[in-house]
């Protein structure tokens, strides 16, 4: 039997390095926006659902802490950086009167370090941000 001539745009797909961003009102009801973002990016990186699931419940705690903590912003902004198998998600809120740092010994934080691989919070001056790093693919 004669074989069907391989086309050359078949290549194995390897992702770039790519960013999304993404700004929400700083609202409870736009925290699914975020978490679908993260979910359809790190799908796109293959993560595994338990990996999904994660990074879904860091976004969106994140996020709740910022909104706690967003003095008179009224947005969110997110950028989600892809980087081979990493998904980093930077949630960040800009106002000068937001308020201290995360604690360290809350229910919050134990969720951020205990889902990600990495998460990091930083005052920018008049702009919060928490960074997270996620690895993905089935391990």
């Amino acid at each position: 039997m004669e074989q069907p001539p391989t086309r050359t745009d078949e290549q194995p797909h390897t992702m770039t390095t790519s960013s999304v961003h993404l700004e929400i009102p700083a609202s409870g009801a736009y925290l699914a926006v975020a978490r679908a973002a993260a979910t359809g990016l790190a799908a796109q990186l293959h993560f595994t659902y338990d990996q999904i699931d994660d990074l879904r419940i860091a976004v969106d705690e994140a996020c709740t802490q910022l909104m706690a903590r967003r003095g008179s912003a009224e947005t969110i902004q997110l950028a989600y950086h892809l980087d081979g198998s990493q998904l980093s998600v930077e949630a960040s809120v800009d106002a000068h009167d937001r308020g201290g740092p995360l604690e360290r010994d809350t229910f919050a934080w134990q969720i951020l370090t205990a889902v990600t691989d990495e998460v990091v919070e930083r005052d920018l001056g008049s702009r919060l941000l928490i960074k997270l790093r996620k690895s993905g693919g089935s391990r």
